[in-house]
């Protein structure tokens, strides 16, 4: 018997807590657990399998930044957790309404913990029951797997293959290419009955589609989706197409393996990585369908799930009508994308667009590298990406282009001048042109906590425009005004009257270098 969030919730041990529903209250009493697990890493996501009810304290998340604790709640989400707890006390007095609309609109149930318990001991009471269900589940799943692979040998196709599966998980399943579109698909009978039965509202309350990813040769080819009914068994939909994934990749190296076109692409942003030789990079870009000559640019995703963003990448490649090739590697998504001969820079311009309205970007850190003049300039262009990323994630930077605008998705043009500097010069040579040009100031701001930096370099960063500056920094025009006339009295004048406005501009950029 499935055991969920509701009967957890008041279990002894867990009831101590004196737990409230702060989101997703509706989706409590459907929720099924596989497992309870406890981390203060915000980073936790990629560890989990799905099906969890994570419990966390308040610490790490007090100390966050609101972005960050909006991403822990999607990264969760999406990684297909059950549900969250967190506990409140003195350093997080109350779950910030932030995280309360992002649970909410992620359907992830939010639970305060408004009592202190032991972590541990909630952990081995209910785990302990936990553990015999996922037994009869893990037998269950092993004869999907088992009546899946004779059906295999027996020549059935795609679609007899996942209505195995679907009959022993009563849930409709399908197979569907990293493009979007279906490959296979079954319902089984108790699923297709329950659909005639039920009405629109309660359709509308499923729970979220289990998706697992299906790599053939480590490509990934295919993704495998899981629509249990609302009364269904995620944890045993969850294990057993876990436990198919290797019947499809044969099935699917059976009938479409991937062709020579996706090994030379995956071979190429390897090559182009590694730095290889121009003529090893053109073979390759060749038998990719790349066009050596073309125009194109490269692109960089930092994301501990990069494997679910590579399909959302490739889609998006994929609409734009262009040759690409992408590659994951480790946490990285590497991708180069061949831009239109007659307007590069526009169509630069236009991939910068529709990667920042990518909604699973959000929260990654991307990087889309310099016009790249041909496939031999694809190292350069790669190289020059992830070090937009190191330059992007330094102190002071914050997932923030040099212009100051928030984003997700960098423009490694921005960096230009950091990326040269960085280049060109030592972390001592560095530091001694910022003391030179800007000495007096650091030392005021070191000695009176202030922030007068920063407040000259948003306003270079803005084209020395007084009013957009005062906005950016949400200070008063008068102030902004003020806080002006104190730096230039501490850097000898006007940098606009007295010559040295790029060296203050060059100085302020290099100061925020890691």
């Amino acid at each position: 018997m499935a055991i969920r969030l509701a009967d957890v919730l008041t279990h002894p041990t867990l009831a101590a807590a004196d737990p409230v529903l702060r989101a997703a209250a509706a989706a409590a009493t459907r929720t099924q657990l596989r497992w309870i697990h406890s981390s203060e890493v915000l980073d936790i996501a990629p560890l989990l399998g799905g099906g969890e009810l994570l419990l966390t304290g308040g610490e790490a998340l007090a100390l966050a930044s609101e972005e960050r604790r909006i991403s822990y709640i999607r990264e969760l989400a999406e990684r297909g957790v059950a549900a969250l707890a967190i506990e409140t006390g003195h350093a997080l007095p109350s779950i910030p309404s932030p995280m309360v609309a992002a649970a909410e609109a992620a359907g992830l149930p939010l639970i305060e913990l408004r009592r202190v318990v032991p972590f541990v001991g909630v952990m081995q009471a209910i785990n302990s029951m936990l553990v015999s269900e996922s037994v009869s589940q893990l037998q269950r799943a092993d004869e999907a797997s088992h009546a899946m692979a004779v059906e295999l040998a027996h020549g059935g196709s795609l679609d007899r293959i996942l209505s195995v599966l679907a009959g022993i998980t009563h849930a409709e399943v399908t197979l569907t290419s990293i493009s979007g579109a279906t490959l296979a698909s079954a319902t089984s009978g108790q699923a297709e009955s329950a659909d005639g039965a039920v009405s629109g509202a309660a359709t509308q309350e499923r729970p979220r589609p289990i998706h697992i990813d299906v790599p053939v040769r480590g490509i990934l080819s295919a993704r495998l989706a899981l629509q249990i009914a609302a009364d269904g068994d995620a944890n045993l939909a969850r294990t057993a197409g876990n436990r198919s994934v290797d019947i499809l990749a044969l099935a699917l190296l059976q009938r479409m393996s991937p062709g020579l076109k996706e090994v030379a692409a995956a071979a190429l942003l390897r090559a182009i990585d590694s730095g290889s030789q121009a003529w090893r990079l053109q073979q390759l870009a060749s038998t990719a369908g790349i066009p050596a000559s073309a125009p194109l640019v490269a692109v960089v995703v930092r994301s501990a799930i990069s494997q679910q963003v590579r399909a959302s990448v490739e889609q998006l490649l994929s609409r734009r009508a262009q040759p690409s090739a992408t590659y994951v590697d480790n946490a990285e998504l590497l991708a180069v994308t061949v831009l239109p001969d007659d307007a590069p820079k526009a169509g630069r311009n236009e991939l910068l667009a529709r990667l920042r309205a990518l909604p699973a970007l959000a929260g990654t850190l991307t990087a889309v590298g310099p016009l790249a003049a041909g496939i031999s300039e694809a190292p350069w262009a790669l190289a020059e990406a992830k070090l937009t990323l190191e330059l992007a994630g330094g102190p002071g930077q914050s997932q923030a282009e040099a212009g100051g605008t928030h984003t997700p998705v960098i423009d490694s043009e921005t960096y230009a001048l950091e990326r040269f500097a960085v280049q060109s010069l030592d972390t001592e040579q560095r530091r001694n042109f910022v003391r030179r040009q800007l000495g007096a100031l650091l030392d005021h701001d070191a000695k009176r906590h202030s922030q007068l930096l920063g407040t000259l370099a948003t306003w270079l960063d803005s084209g020395c425009n007084t009013a957009q500056a005062a906005r950016e920094l949400h200070v008063e025009r008068q102030s902004m005004h003020q806080r002006l006339q104190r730096i230039f009295e501490l850097c000898g004048g006007d940098p606009r009257v007295t010559g040295r406005l790029a060296a203050f501009h060059l100085a302020t950029r290099l100061a925020r270098l890691p």
